[in-house]
């Protein structure tokens, strides 16, 4: 592990939803920090999913984050044992190797909701993504 760059990994179940909108959060944080060769980001699924749930697909696009495009897919033990910290979302029970940072965000899964939960959700998710960068990257 590089001790200049930090691995952020998001991990759900289908990483459909809330690992999608988490991994798109950090993309933007990273870009707009200026963090484009310090920062890498992970995500995936236990069990992904065919597509990125519609429903999170709009209330990303509403923030101008299209991902329309993306394919769940599975992340693997590797990937994650390189990571600095692993977010999951509240569904998994992930064994993480030494030295990985594991936390449970703890977020509803956002399949199936009306447009205004998902929104909470999504805000949420935006809001830790932001915090984590803050953790690790404080700009004082």
């Amino acid at each position: 592990m590089n001790d200049d760059v930090v691995t952020f990994g998001f991990v759900c179940v289908q990483n459909a939803g809330r690992s999608q909108m988490s991994a798109a959060f950090a993309e933007r944080e990273r870009r707009e920090r200026g963090l484009d060769d310090r920062v890498e980001i992970v995500t995936g699924g236990t069990h992904p999913a065919d597509e990125v749930h519609p429903e999170v697909v709009e209330a990303m696009r509403e923030l101008d984050i299209d991902l329309a495009d993306r394919v769940p897919r599975e992340v693997s033990t590797a990937e994650l044992d390189a990571c600095d910290v692993v977010a999951t979302m509240g569904c998994s029970t992930l064994t993480l190797a030494d030295g990985v940072e594991g936390r449970d965000w703890a977020l509803d899964d956002p399949h199936g909701q009306d447009l205004e939960r998902v929104r909470e959700i999504r805000d949420e998710i935006e809001g830790r993504v932001r915090g984590l960068f803050d953790e690790f990257f404080d700009e004082a």
